[in-house]
This record gives C-alpha cells, structure tokens and sequence, in this order.
C-alpha cells in the first residue's frame, strides 16, 4: 500500500485561482442558458465548452490541479499495465455467470416452492 497523506489547499493564490475556475463554469453554463434565442445550439454548446476549457486551464495552473494532472498520467500509465483479458476468456467467464445465476435461480424457486408447500400445505392445511 501506498502512504497516502491528504493535504488540503493552503495557499490563498490556489484558493482565488480554483474560485475562479468554478466561477467561469458557473458562467459558462449561465452564458449557455441566456443565449438560447441569439445563438444556435452549436454555439451555445461551445461556449459551455470553451469555458469548461478554461477553467481547467485555470485550475490546472495551481497545485491541486498539477497533482490532479499527474494522479491522471500515472492512472493512465497503471491502465496502459493491465493484462486484459483475451476475447474466449471473457466469453468463458461470462458464460459461467450466467450458468450460476440459471443455477441459482432455479435453486431458488425450487427453495421457495418447499417452503410454500411446507408452510401453507402441511403446517396451515390449506390446498
């Protein structure tokens, strides 16, 4: 395991430059409702888009947003390491599931049968 400490964001400079940031989303999703009958969707869309842009570009210049980018490059190198598994294993794999889950449920329905015989017929009499 890895030691993990958490560390909160201290310095005043990343504090106003994060504020920032989610100012221009809230003002990119304010400028994406009020432009609705000046600018077609496509531009509307952009604009969400291009502040979306931004703010990362904003947000990524403090130091939450440096370790989030490199959280992310060390995610995609561990991804990049995984063995996958071939194409018959997987439909092996999900074959045996649904096998159990078959199995399972007709074990179920026939428990469930029991036990309604059991109770309503046997203890209660009813037919």
């Amino acid at each position: 395991m890895s030691n993990t400490t958490i560390e909160n964001v201290t310095s005043t400079a990343d504090r106003l430059k994060l504020a920032l940031a989610v100012l221009v989303i809230i003002a990119g999703i304010v400028g994406f409702s009020m432009l609705e009958s000046k600018i077609p969707l496509v531009g509307r869309i952009a604009v969400f888009i291009g502040s979306l842009i931004l703010a990362a570009i904003i947000a990524w210049f403090s130091e939450p947003g440096r370790r989030t980018i490199a959280f992310a490059q060390d995610s995609y190198n561990e991804v990049r390491r995984v063995v996958w598994p071939t194409r018959k294993e997987t439909m092996q794999m999900t074959g045996i599931v649904f096998a159990f889950v078959a199995v399972m449920g007709l074990f179920l329905w026939v428990l469930d049968k029991l036990i309604a015989w059991l109770l309503f017929g046997v203890l209660l009499g009813w037919k």
